[in-house]
């Protein structure tokens, strides 16, 4: 758990407001144009008291925007430890990600993403909590950490999802016991167990074979050199959370040649709206996109975010994070020996059927 600790407060910030309030009370009493009911000192009085409540509204008022500042300062820091910025290349795939929280100044929010390389390959998870903002980062935070273990201990990406499956119950039966403690456990009633995460693990290897698992979130676009498509239209697995992860998981395989991309997304992007009611469409940004040759993970992004801020006018409801991978290896030429076979084999075709003729 991330704790913010205040500290106490000191007598210097005491002191001027207790001088402005002397200097009030002083002349309130001690002065004798104060004393007189006459409309001139009427007018000063008025000023000298309305100069001291403006210069305490002024002191007010510059307090809590330090503490403002510091509150955010806590929560930058807090985003760079629970959900740190990715490197721009793991093992030959480039990366970009970035986020957009819902809540107004928050640097910290509902979605989360991660990307390491392993010995297994490059292993991703992207996942959305229920909810959004600080109400939200402990969860992020117990998935996230579980996630960096798993990645590296287990060789299959059934067992890091159920790795995660066991930290999220974990996770949720703590925040039981300490928000209930005579329950213990969740009960069916109690609004931790409505609590759920979607989660899309994803693992690519040195040949671009990927593998993907998909528990209630939406399956990626596939950006390649004919366009954007889904990377398939199977049916998700339930969130984690309130439903028992199934015996056999079925992991769904599929390629990443070298030059193409993935974009993963939370659902706050399709999902968002313009003033109309209108949603975003992200495939057909992606599309141009494509079209304009903006396929490097940089670009995308800023492409998409730049339409969805146009398009929800900077105010959206929902958490939002894209994630982008692309391939960055180069196309793995045969030998040279094997390529000067094929070519002495083609010219010895072309010497034989300029014999019979």
């Amino acid at each position: 758990m991330i704790r913010i600790k205040a500290r106490a407060p000191t007598g210097r910030p005491a002191v001027l407001p207790t001088v402005w309030g002397a200097v009030a009370v002083g002349y309130k009493f001690g002065c004798p144009l104060a004393q007189q009911n006459g409309l001139g000192a009427r007018i000063v009085t008025s000023a000298v008291f309305f100069a001291v409540g403006t210069g305490l509204i002024f002191h007010v008022r510059r307090g809590l925007l330090r503490e403002l500042r510091l509150a955010r300062r806590a929560a930058r820091a807090a985003q760079n430890v629970v959900l740190r910025p990715l490197p721009p290349r793991l093992d030959g795939i480039d990366v970009a990600a970035a986020q957009l929280s819902a809540d107004r100044g928050a640097c910290v929010g509902g979605d989360l993403y991660e990307a390491v390389a392993t010995e297994h390959g490059v292993r991703v998870v992207m996942g959305d909590v229920r909810g959004h903002g600080l109400a939200a980062l402990g969860t992020v935070a117990a998935l996230l950490g579980s996630f960096r273990e798993a990645a590296h201990d287990e060789a299959e990406l059934g067992r890091v999802l159920r790795r995660l499956d066991r930290a999220l119950a974990r996770h949720l039966g703590e925040r039981a016991r300490a928000e209930h403690p005579a329950q213990g456990t969740p009960a069916p009633d109690n609004p931790v167990a409505e609590d759920f995460v979607t989660v899309l693990l994803l693992e690519i290897d040195r040949d671009g074979g990927v593998r993907a698992l998909n528990c209630g979130h939406p399956w990626p676009y596939l950006l390649s050199g004919t366009g954007v498509a889904p990377l398939t239209h199977a049916e998700p697995l339930p969130p984690l959370g309130p439903f028992p992860l199934p015996a056999e998981l079925d992991v769904l395989a599929g390629r990443l040649p070298p030059g193409e991309s993935l974009v993963l997304f939370t659902d706050g992007a399709e999902d968002a709206r313009d003033g109309r009611g209108r949603f975003f469409p992200l495939s057909d940004v992606l599309r141009a996109a494509v079209r304009d040759h903006q396929v490097s993970p940089q670009a995308v992004l800023r492409t998409v975010f730049t339409a969805l801020l146009h398009h929800t006018a900077g105010r959206t409801t929902d958490d939002v994070a894209v994630l982008v991978l692309r391939n960055g290896r180069k196309q793995v030429r045969p030998p040279a020996a094997a390529r000067g076979g094929e070519i002495g084999g083609a010219a010895a075709r072309v010497r034989r059927a300029t014999t019979r003729r």
